[in-house]
């Protein structure tokens, strides 16, 4: 089993894998694809097991950690790998894998690929639901049918997000860096711009472009009896002071706004990679913007916005593979 280290805004899993949850903007579910949104800062990391007589009893079936995020506001996960020893990853929300849609379950399954390779996968802002796209992870309350999880399986049982990090077999890769590694691109941060209790999960928000990539190595390269994995909840702000007496960081700015002052959007170019097949389960995923039209609600938050070309800052090379 892999060492699992919950540092304060990093979670290290093995002795090269690391991840970090990212704030950002949530955008418009209008129909259209958008770009990358920026990084708003990342999310604080707090230890189940440090608040173990204060948190639901069923996060200490598998303490792991915990963040704080408003209801409708969204993140996206960031991966740190080693190019010359990488690992397969696995993620779901709320128990639903996040690539294929099937119930999470322990082992890799090549055929539908269920999981990602880190490198090359930098990030991953949503769910598979496209060719080329994602719809953008969202935080919304169990209990009330916006979920995934609800979605997929009619219930609310587990919430957060869970990952499992499998290493490679041995003498498949070095066993030691090269004296030069190169770096993936970086997703570059905007400045923060600061504007009852129960557990979150995440739910589907706007169509964005992403690709998730294909495993090039094969499945028979993992050791999939040697893993790593974590749990991780989220808490909305009133629980997150209850649970903590800490009070949670301000309300990230809204996409209008952001856009209007010409902040950055983000492309990443990638044309000479392959993308996995979109999960016909998660397709069919209900998302956020649906149910509030089924509930006769109506908000601003999927008011169409407009970003100039020259907004969008692409990253990577034709070269970067």
């Amino acid at each position: 089993m892999l060492d699992v280290i919950i540092d304060t805004h990093v979670i290290r899993i093995g002795d090269r894998f690391a991840l970090g949850l990212h704030r950002t903007l949530r955008i418009p579910d209008d129909g259209r694809t958008y770009p990358l949104p920026p990084g708003l800062g990342q999310f604080p990391l707090y230890k189940v097991l440090n608040y173990r007589n204060r948190v639901p009893p069923q996060w200490l079936e598998e303490a792991g950690a915990f963040i704080s995020m408003y209801q409708r506001e969204a993140l996206w996960i960031g991966f740190h790998g080693a190019e010359w020893k990488p690992n397969a990853v696995k993620i779901a929300v709320g128990g639903i894998n996040v690539i294929s849609g099937e119930p999470f379950s322990n082992g890799l399954k090549a055929d539908p690929q269920d999981y990602i390779v880190c490198p090359d996968q930098p990030w991953l802002d949503g769910i598979n639901t496209g060719h080329s796209s994602i719809r953008q992870f969202v935080a919304m309350p169990l209990g009330r049918g916006y979920t995934v999880e609800a979605s997929l399986t009619g219930t609310e049982k587990f919430g957060g997000i869970q990952l499992t990090v499998f290493e490679p077999k041995p003498g498949r890769f070095p066993d030691t860096p090269p004296i030069r590694s190169k770096t993936g691109p970086v997703r570059f941060a905007a400045p923060k711009v600061s504007t009852a209790p129960q557990s979150m999960g995440l739910g589907a928000g706007g169509q964005m472009k992403q690709k998730i990539y294909p495993d090039s190595y094969g499945i028979d390269v993992w050791d999939q009896d040697n893993y790593g994995r974590i749990a991780i909840h989220i808490a909305n702000s009133a629980q997150f002071y209850d649970l903590t007496g800490i009070q949670p960081p301000p309300t990230p700015i809204d996409v209008k706004t952001y856009t209007e002052y010409g902040l950055p959007w983000f492309d990443l170019y990638a044309e000479f990679k392959e993308d996995v097949s979109p999960s016909k389960q998660l397709t069919g995923v209900k998302t956020i913007a649906e149910i509030d039209a089924q509930q006769g609600k109506t908000t601003v938050e999927n008011e169409s916005v407009e970003i100039q070309e020259t907004q969008i800052r692409k990253l990577g090379t034709e070269n970067s593979e």
